[in-house]
């Protein structure tokens, strides 16, 4: 299918724009990767429904003209798990941040991947709590400052694709904002797999995050996320990387896990019959 094929604006509701995103935040690179898979893939926005918590990557459900909820903070996992069990004909995709998924909402995403539900969780990742004035969130830098750190951040960061793995995501992905063809593709992989799919989406908070580390400009933000994946190849960036170097990207695992939802409902029809004949 050719790009000019594509308008991302036949995806959205345009009666929200102009959009809230700061200038040069990444989170609206990552909407229109995904309004791109989806029109790839020539799904019906019809049938999926989109599910967003709290945050700026919370907004993004509203811009989409389909089927979208809008819930309470780190509980997008929690809701979209019920509308995937009770309406499975729908595709379901979670839009979450990185305080809302892996800080309260991070039980949440350990038992959805463990069960391996019909779902992509797409966690955009800008290191920071960024409508709510730029707190430290758990994937924030070491030495990095906010609010909450002044002294510079010293607990570890989270590694949100490992702990996706190891609870058994039937699919984990990661992808920067900045290489927006990759970064749809892999969305694309993730919304054709069976079972849970997390893509962790290296965005950039420009203006709150950025600013209180000095981290540059927008396009000096944007080409630290090239040092952060070739650092060899790139040396026009900022002293301080936006992420550490020889990040990881694309698919980083996948497995053939049983889906959940199918799983349960077979059970159910199976034990069906059993009860009719007892009851008799």
């Amino acid at each position: 299918m050719k790009v000019q094929d594509f308008d991302p604006r036949d995806y959205l509701r345009l009666n929200q724009f102009p959009h809230f995103l700061c200038p040069g935040c990444g989170h609206g690179i990552a909407l229109r990767a995904l309004v791109w898979a989806i029109h790839e893939l020539e799904l019906s926005l019809d049938k999926m429904a989109f599910v967003s918590g709290i945050g700026c990557s919370g907004r993004l459900t509203a811009y989409i003209d389909s089927n979208t909820f809008h819930v309470t903070h780190g509980r997008p996992i929690a809701f979209a798990t019920g509308i995937a069990l009770t309406r499975p004909d729908l595709k379901v995709v979670v839009i979450t941040g990185d305080g809302d998924c892996l800080a309260i909402g991070g039980n949440h995403l350990i038992h959805a991947c463990r069960r391996n539900l019909e779902m992509t969780c797409l966690m955009l990742n800008n290191e920071v709590y960024g409508m709510t004035g730029g707190q430290v969130s758990p994937t924030t830098t070491e030495l990095r400052f906010t609010p909450t750190t002044p002294e510079g951040n010293i607990e570890p960061v989270f590694d949100a694709c490992e702990l996706a793995r190891s609870a058994g995501a039937g699919m984990v992905g990661r992808e920067v904002t900045l290489q927006t063809p990759a970064l749809k593709n892999l969305i694309r992989e993730a919304l054709q797999h069976k079972g849970f799919s997390f893509i962790e989406v290296i965005s950039d908070c420009t203006e709150i995050y950025g600013r209180k580390n000095d981290l540059g400009s927008s396009p000096e933000m944007i080409l630290s996320q090239k040092s952060s994946i070739r650092p060899d190849s790139y040396g026009n960036v900022v002293d301080v990387p936006f992420r550490p170097n020889f990040l990881q990207t694309g698919i980083l695992s996948e497995n053939e896990r049983p889906e959940y939802g199918e799983a349960y409902r077979g059970r159910i029809l199976k034990q069906a019959p059993a009860e009719q004949s007892s009851s008799k």
